[in-house]
């Protein structure tokens, strides 16, 4: 087990989950759209890029929303509405890509969007759960 720093795990953390999310992206979207995983490496990148970036937008605006009305623990449905809210907001900026790159429907790209949410649900947590035996949030000696 190793430890990092704060903010050098957190950079770990992301580029990593990335890195891994990209491969696997690109080989599911190749599956899901019948293309070659060279073309859907592209959209995977495009889609990394787009979740990083909504991430930041999304969590810097929504922790300002909190701040205004004084609010200082999420509750359960607090922590839903965060998550729904920011996959409504990432399948409106997905979406299009998929449309736009792979040529089809509507409803062909929001159904591979909802095959890549159900990916990084279970991604997310075995990712987490092996990162976090692997880079330990506390020095020995503080535990």
């Amino acid at each position: 087990m190793l430890y990092l720093r704060p903010a050098i795990r957190r950079v770990v953390y992301v580029a990593a989950f990335e890195l891994i999310a990209i491969f696997f992206a690109s080989a599911l979207l190749s599956g899901m759209s019948g293309g070659d995983m060279g073309s859907s490496l592209a959209v995977a990148v495009g889609v990394s890029v787009i979740a990083v970036i909504w991430n930041y937008v999304y969590n810097s605006l929504f922790e300002a929303w909190e701040n205004r009305r004084g609010i200082r623990t999420r509750t359960f449905r607090l922590r839903m509405a965060h998550t729904l809210l920011f996959e409504a907001g990432f399948i409106l900026l997905a979406v299009p890509l998929f449309m736009w790159w792979y040529q089809v429907s509507f409803a062909t790209a929001f159904m591979m969007e909802l095959g890549i949410l159900v990916f990084f649900l279970c991604y997310t947590f075995m990712f987490t759960w092996a990162f976090d035996k692997v880079f330990v949030r506390f020095p020995k000696a503080a535990i």
